[in-house]
């Protein structure tokens, strides 16, 4: 039982800006409910390998295991002292006024709460390319979690793919651990990242620290390509078709391709709970509308990589302001937000800066043949895309009511951003005139009689 006037807060997510918020809360007095859906706290970014596991921190997390092992142990302490209620393995699929629906080890259940504060995350975000659609073609970001919760690579030739900080990450971790790499195809060119370089410097130790671990990556690595193809049999990849920045045809054979674009906010939870979005220029998707503490709607907090993609350190950030945020709001003393906003400037403009050193590759988006698999849980082709927005006009939940783009599994994580893409391109319009699909619960997969109450 909750004291008389004590209001119930729950958070959602328990990464670097959950946990950093439940922290703030926690030192005001209050017990705030967590839900997550990782076995332990950390997140992706700090993501905590199976009991077991024999690889020391400083192996799974690099340069950032301080940060990580600090994190997991203010996130074990709360929960050591019962001040949190934690829930861990849970996925939160709906919510609507001050109800969340959510599916636990334990079946459904239903949380009620006062305020909200969703830290949510981040994805990969994909672009299609012939072939993408193979067995044997992953995320950067489950190559990741394949080597830091099971400490295996998912091939024996690995070809890695796409742009942003996490294809030089990951191929390091990869190489650190072993795995044969045959080839690290970044479709931003050399001159791009001259160009985000400015704004990146506003953090100058990780920019060196980047710089140091692309050095490491010698000849492997290969700047301003062009991605054709991934040839692959019925087993998986077994070729990349690439150009390289001269326009020189390249074939490298490989058994498992690991593809990623630096990152999407995960916004679904967001959008049903009635948050207003904006088309970011500069990271081309559409972002939560917020003030700078994160507030998004009345009782609704935002905080992370699903609000603005500031990365691990930008999250811990963000999760203060809005747990700051949300004491405030409720009458409560709360600490002095200064410092944190004067940081996030500044990692706001190292997000810009990175974002133009790391574009997302639009033409190659643009110009993929018809054939070429966009939706892959639903199968549709850029060409049934293309011809949808010819007769059916060129909106994106038109479209996905046409041609069935976004309503797998995913429900539009993996291709709703490239589809836009070819949208606009097909009518002649700015991308964000396209739209954006409307969010549907559940916002993930689940059995039926997990959602069906006994009568």
């Amino acid at each position: 039982m909750r004291p008389p006037g004590v209001e119930k807060v729950v958070i959602v997510g328990a990464g670097p800006a959950g946990i950093r918020a439940a922290e703030l809360l926690v030192k005001a007095g209050l017990k705030p409910v967590v839900i997550d859906e990782g076995l332990k706290g950390g997140g992706q970014i700090y993501r905590r390998p199976p009991q077991g596991f024999t690889r020391s921190p400083k192996q799974l997390y690099g340069s950032e295991a301080h940060k990580a092992v600090a994190l997991h142990a203010v996130f074990d302490r709360m929960i050591a002292a019962g001040k949190i209620d934690y829930y861990p393995q849970s996925a939160v699929l709906a919510t609507a006024g001050t109800l969340l629906q959510a599916l636990t080890p334990d079946g459904r259940k239903d949380f009620t709460y006062d305020r909200l504060i969703l830290a949510t995350g981040a994805m990969d975000r994909l672009a299609p390319i012939p072939g993408w659609q193979a067995p044997g073609v992953y995320s950067l970001g489950a190559t990741q979690i394949a080597l830091k919760a099971q400490g295996v690579a998912l091939g024996e030739k690995i070809v890695l793919a796409g742009s942003g900080p996490l294809l030089t990450l990951v191929a390091t971790q990869l190489l650190k651990a072993g795995a044969d790499i045959t080839a690290i195809l970044d479709t931003s060119s050399l001159r791009d990242q001259m160009a985000g370089l400015p704004g990146m410097l506003v953090r100058p130790g990780l920019v060196l620290r980047g710089l140091l671990m692309r050095a490491k990556l010698g000849r492997l690595y290969h700047a301003g390509v062009k991605l054709d193809r991934i040839a692959s049999d019925e087993l998986g990849p077994v070729a990349m078709h690439w150009q390289d920045a001269r326009g020189r045809a390249q074939v490298t054979a490989c058994d498992m391709v690991g593809l990623g674009w630096h990152l999407r906010a995960e916004t679904q939870l967001a959008g049903l709970a009635g948050c207003i979005f904006d088309y970011d220029q500069s990271w081309s998707q559409w972002l939560p509308c917020t003030d700078r503490m994160g507030r998004a709607a009345t009782r609704l907090y935002l905080a992370g990589d699903g609000l603005r993609i500031l990365g691990a350190d930008g999250a811990e950030v963000a999760g203060r302001l809005a747990a700051s945020a949300c004491l405030a709001d409720m009458g409560l003393p709360a600490p002095d937000a200064a410092s944190d906003l004067r940081r996030l400037d500044r990692l706001e403009r190292f997000s810009r800066g990175m974002a133009r050193a790391f574009p997302w590759p639009r033409d190659i988006v643009r110009t993929v043949p018809d054939e070429t698999v966009v939706c892959r849980c639903e199968g549709v082709t850029a060409g049934q895309l293309r011809e949808s927005v010819s007769y059916g006009g060129a909106e994106a939940n038109r479209v996905k009511s046409l041609a069935r783009v976004g309503m797998g599994r995913c429900q539009g994580r993996f291709c709703q951003i490239a589809s836009a893409e070819l949208i606009a391109d097909k009518a002649g319009i700015e991308v964000c005139d396209a739209g954006r699909l409307r969010e549907q619960a559940p916002v993930k997969p689940l059995p039926i009689d997990a959602w069906v109450r006994d009568a």
